[in-house]
């Protein structure tokens, strides 16, 4: 089968989560949430503090390859930032342009970009130069701002100023996230760059998956909020394309869930303030409601809960195998 590779999302998917994931189902890479570049250099610290596995060969524990990706709209900054990077001896680098989030866009980063194909150009030419070969050198798009009618220049633009490798959230900044995808143009990009192009978006179930494969041309997917949702897709579409065959049983599957939720929870209360740690696992939690209703439950049980103490006793209530103390 083709690459399997876990999307990054912003003030979600963050190391600790990402350890979680790729402990629970294999994948070929993990992309870090965006490090925002504007204007300056940043310090060292910058990076690992929203990739801390660069300390780690820019590995998760369970030995997954993470690629820092880099928002911003300066060529030359970006540059000098993915020259400080390379420092670091990042798994890969990641051009961020699929972003819809309004305060991203207003400042003319992510999604906002596709309205400009010789920009995209001139910023992947001048990173492109600064990234040794060692070192994969992707990007990440939409389809466009508000329809398609740039989407082939901008993939062409990508791919001449130096990429090898280009993920296409295929839908436009104004769908958002609404279904459905648009895994076609994944076909259509696909014939005009000679790059690999990997299919994103409503990847939420092993049938998802196959359908996806099949209408983008592509064999590798990265999935996103699918496997936020459900933990265990990932080994479901290799097991399956692998000729086994796994039952579903989401009572069997939480049980197996329990001890990664404690394992979450705990690293989320040593990383951030016991006033944050909450909301954290409240936004796992319900990402995971569509898939397990133990998960509403819980949910439930926790949403108005801000202290960690008494989150703690519930999860310990609910057979959440947190183990004392928590920090």
């Amino acid at each position: 089968m083709g690459k399997l590779l876990l999307a990054p999302m912003e003030g979600l998917v963050d190391d600790v989560l990402r350890d979680v994931l790729t402990r629970m189902a294999a994948y070929d890479l993990a992309v870090s949430e965006f490090i925002r570049v504007s204007g300056s250099l940043l310090p060292i610290r910058a990076f690992r503090r929203i990739c801390p596995e660069l300390a780690h060969a820019s590995r998760t524990r369970a030995g997954t390859p993470v690629a820092v990706q880099l928002l911003g709209s300066d060529p030359a900054c970006l540059a000098e930032n993915a020259a400080q990077l390379v420092e670091l001896s990042p798994a890969g680098i990641d051009l961020n342009f699929g972003c819809p989030a309004p305060t991203v866009n207003r400042h003319g980063g992510g999604a906002s970009l596709l309205a400009d194909p010789e920009r995209l150009f001139r910023i992947a030419t001048a990173v492109r130069r600064v990234i040794p070969p060692a070192i994969p050198f992707s990007a990440k798009m939409r389809l466009g701002i508000r329809d398609t009618a740039r989407t082939l220049d901008c993939a062409r633009a990508l791919a001449a100023g130096g990429i090898v490798s280009l993920v296409v959230h295929a839908r436009t900044k104004a769908e958002a996230y609404r279904p459905p995808a648009h895994w076609e143009w994944v076909a259509r990009i696909s014939e005009v760059v000679q790059q690999p192009v990997i299919a994103n978006g409503e990847v939420w179930t092993t049938d998802d998956h196959c359908r996806c494969c099949k209408v983008s041309a592509s064999q590798d997917v990265m999935i996103g909020r699918g496997a936020v949702a459900d933990p265990f897709l990932a080994q479901r579409i290799r097991a399956l394309a692998a000729g086994e065959v796994i039952a579903s049983d989401r009572s069997r599957d939480w049980q197996r869930l329990l001890p990664m939720l404690a394992s979450y929870w705990q690293q989320v209360c040593a990383k951030v303030s016991a006033r944050q740690a909450p909301g954290r696992l409240k936004l796992w939690l319900r990402a995971l409601r569509r898939n397990f209703v133990e998960a509403e439950a819980l949910f439930i049980a926790v949403r108005s809960l801000r202290d960690v103490a008494e989150v703690t006793r519930e999860l310990l209530r609910h057979g959440v195998p947190v183990l004392p103390p928590v920090v």
